[in-house]
């Protein structure tokens, strides 16, 4: 962590990012979480209308990743802290379980990831992301 700031939120965001790389139960995903949080994802190739979640929602999302992938990884590039602001920079790889589209299951998608959480009571009270995939078969 030492190559980033060094603030308890970008600690917080790279803590909360781990966690939903080794597809934590939503028990554990949580604790990252504040009670009105609301996750934004823009248009992108798997979600072309972009979607948003509340707390509940979100949590739901990440018990169907743990059915959808055998694993993921996150390779933070970049993360700054401004306030109560912090935006990652990230390379996201996927492994998927099942087959989806046209994709096989065992298929690694691949991602590049901007990503700017907002903080209340040191807890992420809103997400956006900016998740570029690349081609998909």
């Amino acid at each position: 962590m030492s190559r980033f700031d060094d603030h308890p939120n970008v600690r917080t965001a790279l803590r909360y990012h781990e966690a939903v790389a080794r597809l934590a139960a939503p028990e554990e995903l949580k604790q990252f979480l504040h009670p009105d949080m609301v996750h934004a994802q823009l248009p992108n190739a798997l979600f072309p209308a972009g979607v948003d979640r509340d707390l509940t929602e979100s949590l739901a999302a990440s018990t169907q990743a743990r059915t959808l992938l055998t694993g993921q990884h996150f390779e933070v590039i970049n993360a700054v802290a401004s306030g109560d602001q912090v935006a990652l920079e990230a390379k996201w790889s996927g492994t998927l379980a099942v087959p989806l589209g046209n994709m096989p299951a065992g298929h690694v998608m691949r991602a590049h990831i901007a990503a700017f959480l907002e903080f209340r009571d040191g807890k992420i009270i809103a997400q956006r992301n900016y998740d570029c995939y690349e081609p998909l078969p």
